[in-house]
């Protein structure tokens, strides 16, 4: 699978065009990543987004009771998207579940596209926004619910 098939195959270009999946592919860096090795931490700082080419990444969270897995993602999938847009951190850990293949898109080479193509960078800004609307409007629901809580009670 090409770059740009890896790109055509994820949600969050499905807007694209084939030369607007292009202005990303130019950016995009492949790398290859073994069975059990970090692609990042919780907490480390997130520069880029991330999609899964081919393997499986796992995706685990820590709390006081030890780590959680939260999901397995596969080829076409994508993860770190804020990343991309502005630093931020970590909120859970991505760990190889199998040998994979990445492609990557890093902040820095995302805000030197910008005056180049600023209409490509927009709508993937936009399709990002999109994506974590859509997320909370998914968790509404327990959000609400943890917002409604009680304290416990001594």
């Amino acid at each position: 699978m090409t770059v740009i098939e890896a790109l055509q195959g994820c949600a969050i270009f499905k807007e694209f065009t084939e030369t607007g999946i292009r202005i990303f592919a130019v950016i995009a860096v492949e790398k290859t990543v073994e069975a059990g090795t970090p692609l990042f931490v919780e907490g480390m700082s997130g520069e880029s987004l991330l999609i899964v080419r081919s393997g499986q990444v796992r995706i685990t969270q820590k709390d006081a009771s030890g780590e959680h897995e939260l999901g397995v993602l596969g080829p076409g999938e994508h993860l770190g998207a804020m990343g991309l847009l502005a630093r931020s951190t970590r909120l859970v850990s991505a760990v190889a579940a199998t040998s994979c293949e990445i492609v990557e898109l890093a902040q820095r080479d995302f805000a030197r596209l910008q005056p180049q193509k600023p209409q490509a960078c927009l709508k993937l800004a936009l399709a990002i926004a999109a994506e974590l609307a859509g997320r909370v409007g998914e968790n509404r629901e327990q959000l609400k619910e943890l917002t409604l809580r009680k304290p416990a009670e001594d």
